[in-house]
């Protein structure tokens, strides 16, 4: 259950690493070419673990991924009727050191932050603070510039606003600081009529919503999200990492590259598309200089051929799209919180849930797609107004099932229905499309919901 990443197909391997980019999930469609330096695993034998009666399939399932190729380190929770029944954490928090992944170990969790920052969206749609058909210039006049005063604020959360990318130039330091790109952002043309198609806003995603949240609340959405979010629940997340926090960090470790020819046979696999769809499909999106290849780069913010996302630069800043730090637990019970109530606590009601979990993305083709593609949306990006959809390539719990994916492996996961919270994070990240780790946890919580 990764979330997908840009970059370019180069010489017959899938191209640059990105934290950040994608168009589906159950792992990247696009990776790392020269970061090969994990393929053994952290031990399965240090596993740890609290497992209620019932849950053991998903303990076998999460050592399971300890095998060849297997997790460095990693952790799962799951959250039934606002209790906790599965919290399983093992492995290495850092090869090289040998530091070994413990209970409040917290990492990287890329594009599942998106998750917790529609969560903050829709909070305040449910306060009555939010209008989602609202121009988002009514809250952020700024915006309006250059042909964008009519996109109503469900175009920024359904990535149709036409704004995946930033013409740049920005430097790493002016995208860490907020305005710059924030001022990028309101000089942007759109690269299509908005509304009328979709692609994935791989970074601008959190900038875009983040920023209307900071003109409702004059909150930053790193600090909303702090005291409106983690602390009511007792989370261990963060979008902007207190530097008190940093000794937890788990060091991130990349699995070996893949040939353009693995990525089709694995998104052919796991979306059930034909081979010539998928291969018109790739070839489209991630050709050299297509719009996702150049998504998760901000402009030029972001060198994917850096080692930024381990500096601590990167996690003291607010990257609502991708920089959040956390463990399971705290994935497993933020989800948990918007189905159940968590020891008193619930962040959306019902009608909220209904309202912001209907599929956007069925309804405009995805954008640099050849004439007559057919690429549907629950085979390729099942997006409602900021979650992903239970779908063929992801089907999670159910078919009310929503959240988001992050690049490498991570995500997170509500299910209204079985009143399910789950969460799954590791430092091994795995960019392949067909990566099972997650898929085989989440394969088991089905089996012991019966």
């Amino acid at each position: 259950m990764g979330d997908t990443t840009s970059g370019a197909p180069e010489q017959g391997h899938v191209g640059r690493r990105t934290v950040l980019g994608g168009v589906l999930g159950a792992g990247a469609l696009a990776a790392l070419t020269g970061r090969a330096n994990a393929s053994v695993s952290g031990g399965g034998d240090d596993v740890e673990h609290g497992v209620e009666h019932g849950w053991g399939k998903v303990a076998d399932a999460f050592r399971a991924n300890f095998r060849n190729p297997g997790e460095v380190g990693a952790a799962c929770s799951v959250y039934v009727g606002g209790r906790p029944v599965v919290n399983l954490w093992g492995g290495l928090a850092d090869r090289e050191a040998k530091r070994p992944w413990r209970r409040n170990t917290i990492v990287q969790v890329a594009s599942t932050t998106k998750g917790a920052t529609a969560i903050c969206a829709h909070m305040l749609v449910q306060r009555g603070e939010l209008d989602l058909d609202a121009p988002v210039a009514q809250y952020w006049p700024e915006f309006a510039a250059a042909g964008k005063e009519q996109i109503p604020v469900r175009w920024l959360l359904s990535h149709q606003a036409g704004l995946p990318i930033v013409d740049g130039p920005l430097t790493f330091e002016q995208a860490c600081a907020w305005h710059p790109v924030i001022r990028a952002l309101e000089a942007q043309k759109p690269l299509w009529q908005p509304g009328t198609e979709h692609v994935y806003h791989s970074v601008t995603f959190g900038f875009l919503v983040g920023e209307v949240v900071r003109r409702i609340t004059g909150k930053s959405l790193g600090t909303f999200f702090a005291e409106e979010v983690a602390a009511p629940l007792g989370l261990s997340a963060w979008i902007g990492l207190p530097e008190k926090e940093e000794r937890r960090v788990a060091r991130i470790h990349y699995a070996a590259p893949f040939s353009l020819e693995e990525l089709k046979a694995g998104l052919i696999a796991i979306t059930g598309l034909d081979a010539d769809t998928v291969t018109a499909w790739v070839n489209a999106v991630w050709a050299p200089g297509s719009v996702q290849a150049r998504a998760g780069e901000l402009g030029g913010a972001l060198d994917n051929t850096s080692d930024y996302p381990s500096t601590r630069a990167w996690r003291a800043a607010e990257f609502p799209a991708a920089n959040m730090l956390a463990d399971a637990r705290s994935v497993a019970r933020m989800y948990a919180a918007t189905v159940s109530d968590v020891d008193g606590i619930r962040l959306l009601d019902p009608p909220t849930i209904e309202k912001m979990t209907v599929v956007q993305t069925d309804k405009t083709p995805m954008h640099g797609l050849p004439p007559g593609l057919n690429l549907p949306a629950d085979r390729s990006f099942n997006m409602s107004l900021g979650f992903w959809r239970s779908c063929p390539p992801m089907p999670l719990v159910g078919p009310g099932s929503f959240g988001h994916p992050g690049s490498g492996g991570s995500g997170g996961f509500a299910d209204p229905g079985a009143g399910v919270g789950f969460g799954y994070v590791t430092n091994l990240w795995n960019f392949r499309p067909d990566d099972p780790r997650a898929a085989n946890l989440v394969k088991a919580v089905r089996a012991c919901l019966g």
